[in-house]
C-alpha cells in the first residue's frame, strides 16, 4: 500500500479562495434563543445494563463455584 503524503496549503491560497463554508460564519441576530431542550429517554439502556450486570455476576459466580469442584 502506498504511503499517503500531506499536501501543504499556504495561508495566502486559503485567503484568496474565501471561506470554505459560509454557513459556519453565520450568527443569528435577535434575542430569540435557539437552544432546544433535548431530553431523550434512556430507560431501555438502564434496563439492558442491569440485565448485562446480572448475567455477568451470575457467570462469574458459576465460574467460582466450578473452580472449587475442578481442583
Amino acid at each position: 500500500m502506498a504511503k499517503k503524503q500531506k499536501r501543504s496549503v499556504s495561508s495566502s491560497a486559503r485567503a484568496e479562495s474565501g471561506p470554505v463554508n459560509s454557513v459556519s460564519t453565520f450568527k443569528p441576530s435577535g434575542s430569540r434563543s435557539l437552544s432546544v431542550e433535548f431530553n431523550p429517554d434512556y430507560s431501555y439502556v438502564k434496563k439492558d445494563l442491569k440485565q448485562i450486570g446480572i448475567l455477568a455476576v451470575s457467570f462469574i459466580s458459576i465460574l467460582v463455584v466450578l473452580s472449587f469442584f475442578l481442583r
